[in-house]
């Protein structure tokens, strides 16, 4: 066999730097199975070829078979190469898996070489099990993207799932088997077919120069109303005036509703934003939440909490029933909410609130330095090292960094009247706030980090799941003594802290405002 030959064919498939297949260690928990082959046509495969990937997987996969060819039968590699050719109704790119390339192996295939053999047999390998990996648990790593992403690593292996359906003959179910379970995930999926459905669109951005309300007459109504046309919140035809009418009224509080707005058919700036998106920005954005669903958990916990951040909702879910909904705020832009998956442990009433590092040196230390009674006007007291109180004259601004600032108890604290503890590593919560009017407002983007919750009390009760012993009276009574009190929850609770700014429902599409802006950097670095 000319292994230079297959060298050059090799080339063309990974001779970019950025497709040059990395060492992956791969740890091997049981013995990968015999691959079971049939008298088609196979070839002695050169184990050096095989190193020339850098991937012990592939090499495991192989050796399943001897070094020999795999690929003899017909209907097992049209499904493989039939899977690649439409990866893009998966939210995936064909070219990350070659696969028109590999379709002009196929069209050769009763004349190839030996060697060409081998070569098609390995990449039409590799390049599946890339895909399978990719739809297991996305593309890229989150850990190395983000530094505020907590989510259990997800481990597969890929040979054990392809060589069991490739001896079982039953490759056409390991696509959908090996995907997500979740209702989000196939929600995307639908969103994803359902945006394809719609033409290409060449509308003009809209300017924001004012507020629109019904009745207005204004230039830009030519280009809302075509927007609202082309997403069928408008049905029917339109005469595409300038006049705010009752029908366009309706249709823009359709929209908004869509889009997590205020659905006030007030047309403001965020409005507009979200009319001006094309269906190429929004495609994107469903592929970017796709990936992300990739990398959260395929099977939830019988009970959890679920948080959308961008959508500003808890869901409290049990044995598949969502029992309790409730409105959260969480963190801005600049300190944002960590994504996490973890377990919840305690329930706090009356916590106390210790000040962290960066709201220390962000908001209290410049407070103080303009008014020494800051921190006493909030109920806060300063302790140093030792454990003693200082007066807030005596403290020394240029090392504010050596006491500890602590909220007391009370319906005032930062903290509110509970919080719920989870174990994590960036110190966040959830708990109740001293700003219980910010839950009326549609933007919520505005905690420093940890998610508040609406009516915290309530959910307490429901969590602790015990009448006698944490009623609500007892509950009140506790809350009322402002005495910090710490309760176990008994009931197994997963917590899901995650971002997704698109799904469907009811045939519709559904959006909201990506408020980290992740979605376009995500996005690119998929295609990159």
């Amino acid at each position: 066999m000319n292994k230079l030959y297959f060298l050059l064919i090799l080339s063309v498939f990974i001779g970019c730097k950025k497709d040059t297949p990395k060492i992956v260690p791969v740890v091997v928990k049981k013995t990968t199975p015999a691959i079971i082959l049939t008298d088609e046509r196979k070839v002695e495969i050169d184990t050096a070829l095989l190193s020339t990937f850098k991937s012990e997987t592939l090499k495991q996969f192989y050796n399943s078979s001897e070094n020999k060819t795999v690929w003899g039968n017909l209907k097992k590699r049209t499904y493989v190469l039939n899977q690649l050719s439409k990866a893009e109704e998966l939210g995936l790119n064909p070219e990350d898996y070659k696969a028109s390339k590999l379709k002009k192996f196929e069209e050769r295939i009763n004349i190839l070489s030996d060697t060409d053999l081998v070569t098609y047999d390995i990449l039409l390998t590799y390049y599946f099990e890339r895909y399978l990996n990719h739809l297991y648990k996305g593309k890229l790593n989150p850990k190395k993207i983000y530094t505020d992403w907590d989510l259990d690593e997800k481990t597969f292996d890929v040979n054990n799932v392809l060589i069991k359906a490739f001896n079982k003959n039953k490759l056409d179910s390991v696509v959908d088997n090996i995907q997500s379970k979740t209702e989000t995930y196939r929600q995307l999926l639908k969103a994803l077919e359902i945006i394809n459905t719609f033409p290409d669109d060449n509308i003009k951005n809209i300017e924001f120069v004012d507020k629109i309300t019904l009745h207005d007459t204004n230039a830009a109504l030519i280009n809302i109303k075509k927007r609202l046309l082309f997403w069928k919140d408008m049905s029917g035809k339109d005469s595409l005036n300038k006049v705010y009418d009752q029908k366009t009224f309706e249709s823009i509080k359709r929209f908004q509703e869509r889009h997590g707005l205020a659905s006030d058919g007030v047309i403001g700036a965020g409005t507009i934003s979200a009319l001006n998106f094309s269906k190429e920005k929004r495609k994107q954005q469903i592929i970017a939440n796709l990936e992300r669903w990739r990398w959260y958990n395929n099977d939830l916990a019988e009970n959890y909490f679920i948080i959308n951040i961008p959508d500003y909702c808890l869901n409290v879910v049990e044995n598949q029933d969502t029992t309790f909904v409730r409105n959260i705020v969480v963190g801005t832009n600049k300190r944002k909410t960590p994504i996490i998956t973890s377990n919840l442990r305690t329930v706090v009433l009356n916590p106390t609130w210790t000040v962290p590092p960066t709201i220390l040196k962000e908001d209290v230390v410049p407070a103080m330095k303009r008014n020494r009674n800051y921190l006493a006007n909030k109920n806060i007291t300063i302790y140093d090292s030792a454990g003693k109180v200082v007066d807030p004259n005596a403290w020394n601004e240029n090392k504010p960094g050596n006491y500890r600032y602590v909220q007391s108890p009370g319906y005032n604290n930062s903290l509110g009247v509970m919080k719920i503890l989870f174990p994590n590593n960036h110190s966040v919560y959830l708990h109740d706030t001293n700003h219980r009017n910010y839950f009326g407002r549609n933007n919520r983007s505005l905690s420093s980090g940890c998610v508040r919750v609406e009516n915290p009390l309530e959910l307490a009760e429901h969590i602790l799941d015990d009448s006698e012993q944490w009623s609500k009276d007892r509950i009140d009574t506790i809350i009322a003594s402002k005495k910090t009190t710490s309760i176990k929850i008994k009931k197994k609770y997963a917590l899901y802290q995650w971002y997704w700014t698109a799904w469907s429902k009811k045939n519709q599409l559904i959006f909201r405002a990506d408020i980290y802006n992740l979605d376009s950097d995500l996005y690119a670095k998929l295609r990159d």
